[in-house]
Parts: C-alpha cells; sequence; structure tokens
C-alpha cells in the first residue's frame, strides 16, 4: 500500500472515529478512560498536537470542537454527567489524572 492510500484510508477511520463519538454519546469521557485509556479530550489534544507539529497554531477549544462537533462547554451541559463512585474510583485506579 503506497502512503497516499494509507493516509486516506487512516483519515476516513478517524472521521468514522469521530462520527461515532459523536453519536454516542451516552458514553461519557471517564468511561472511554476507564476502558480505553483515552478519551474524546485526549483524542482532541493528539488532533492538535498533529496540526502544531505541522505548522498549524490550534487552541484547545478549537481542537476539542472538531471532535466534539460543538463547543466543549455546550457538549459538558448538554451531555456530560456526574460521575459515579464506581467510575471515579476505576479512574483513580487506573490512575488517570484528566
Amino acid at each position: 500500500m503506497d502512503d497516499k492510500t494509507r493516509t486516506e484510508l487512516e483519515a476516513a477511520a478517524f472521521r468514522r472515529l469521530v462520527e461515532h463519538l459523536r453519536a454516542r454519546t451516552d458514553v461519557q469521557n471517564l468511561d472511554l478512560m476507564n476502558l480505553a485509556g483515552f478519551c474524546r479530550n485526549c483524542l482532541s489534544k493528539w488532533y492538535r498536537e498533529a496540526a502544531e507539529a505541522r505548522g498549524v497554531g490550534m487552541p484547545d477549544p478549537q481542537a476539542r470542537e472538531i471532535v466534539y462537533g460543538m463547543p466543549y462547554d455546550q457538549w459538558k451541559a448538554k451531555y456530560q454527567k456526574e460521575a459515579t463512585p464506581a467510575q471515579k474510583q476505576a479512574a483513580v485506579s487506573a490512575g488517570h489524572k484528566h
């Protein structure tokens, strides 16, 4: 596989992941962190870092809006729920510092 095709496939997979995460607002970031070791915020951070590595300045709020499909504060107000004691304990056990 050539590099162009690989990049196009990776971009398509990324877009599909973002689309899936936008649709699954019932899945909290804490659940993602506890189960997969990353969350929407991590994904937006990686996006911002990749942009900056290519000389494209991008503040965190802009990168988060790309991942969330709306401003982060709006998403939090609309979809984020208070973490349960079990979720909090799992995060502590896993060593998450988000």
